[in-house]
């Protein structure tokens, strides 16, 4: 059976004609750059996520280092991020000769600790990039209390959960990465909305903000060959602003596919007593841009083994906490252990989830888990 981690072709297959027509208008217009279908697809994921100001851009990677860039921060500042991410998160803090500060997560969510954030807080401290890993949103009411008391910047890295709504306990709502001053997104093709090549974007509220996100990311000009500012060159392509048009109006309903598809999981390993299945913060809906088990009892790599053996694909985000990779260790000092953050590393992995599965894939994924642990 053809089972993948992520089905992008039979995706594109349901909306190709949409799809090829926007291309080939973009072909005959030769407007490959900042053109009109750039500019549709800014109002329309404006629109969708009820925030003021979309920067489109070349990737999420990009999207943070440009949202960095914008407030303001000098060679030493301090930003607290999660030690159990991905790379980027961290990279580009490095990259502007800024410093991250690694702390710790909750184990069942995964995502930042907030008792973690508190204690790394120092005078330098200058922001915090909270990552809505996997799908659901971090604690955003407890880190903007944070941030409004010590005067400091919120960047969400919304890479995984797009999509994802957000209860404030007031019963306001509001979409993952419009909650802090800024929000950072990725395209990239495995993603919820996901294009056919990079792409990436940045969404803010505020007006200043707004306008200096765009200069950035054009060499620092808002009229063409004026700078007011150090920039950088970073432009989502008219071609994959089609792709993302065409996805965008389906995106709830691929979030609800795998919705349920995380649910058909939930129920078949519920009695498994090694195998712990995603819990849900409840002020978040979760998007399952990944369906993450943790697998007890040390079996995780040999569980691995056996998924690969019987041709099930599986993916470990991540392996080794951020201050164990050589690349930080100049950030790394005084950290030792965090121990939620090490034992995920131990016992994380993910199972193929997507927008096209069938039941049939999903009871021989099944099967092959359950006969593991028998």
């Amino acid at each position: 059976m053809n089972i993948q981690m992520v089905d992008v072709k039979s995706q594109y297959l349901k909306i190709k004609e949409e799809v090829d027509s926007g291309i080939q208008e973009v072909l005959d217009t030769t407007a490959f750059i900042n053109g009109p279908k750039v500019k549709q697809f800014q109002q329309e994921l404006a629109a969708y996520l009820g925030v003021k100001y979309v920067i489109p851009c070349a990737n999420g990677t990009d999207a943070l280092q440009i949202a960095m860039m914008a407030v303001g921060l000098k060679p030493g500042d301090e930003i607290i991020v999660p030690a159990f991410t991905y790379v980027a998160t961290a990279e580009v803090i490095a990259l502007l000769g800024l410093t991250p500060i690694m702390v710790d997560v909750d184990p069942d969510t995964f995502n930042v600790s907030i008792e973690s954030i508190i204690h790394a807080i120092s005078p330098r401290t200058k922001a915090i990039v909270p990552v809505h890993l996997y799908g659901q949103a971090a604690n955003m009411e407890a880190i903007m209390e944070i941030a409004k008391k010590h005067h400091l910047y919120i960047i969400e890295d919304n890479a995984q959960a797009i999509g994802a709504d957000y209860t404030f306990s007031d019963g306001r709502t509001a979409k993952t990465g419009t909650i802090g001053h800024i929000g950072c997104t990725s395209f990239y093709p495995s993603k919820n909305l996901g294009c056919y090549g990079d792409g990436g974007a940045i969404f803010t509220n505020d007006d200043e903000l707004g306008d200096l996100l765009h200069k950035i990311a054009n060499h620092g000009q808002s009229v063409r060959y004026y700078h007011d500012v150090i920039g950088c060159n970073s432009r989502l392509d008219s071609i994959q602003a089609v792709v993302l048009s065409a996805k965008l109006p389906h995106l709830d309903n691929y979030c609800d596919a795998r919705r349920q598809v995380a649910e058909y999981y939930d129920k078949a390993f519920a009695s498994i007593p090694q195998v712990q299945t995603p819990k849900r913060f409840p002020q978040s809906t979760h998007v399952f841009h990944q369906y993450t088990l943790r697998i007890k009892d040390g079996r995780r790599d040999e569980f691995k083994k056996y998924l690969d053996d019987h041709h099930i694909p599986s993916m470990i985000y991540y392996p080794v906490p951020l201050y164990k990779q050589e690349a930080f260790q100049p950030f790394a000092r005084g950290i030792d252990y965090l121990e939620h953050t090490e034992t995920l590393c131990k016992e994380v992995i993910s199972l193929p989830i997507h927008t096209e599965m069938t039941d049939e894939q999903l009871e021989h994924i099944i099967t092959i888990v359950q006969q593991f642990f028998d």
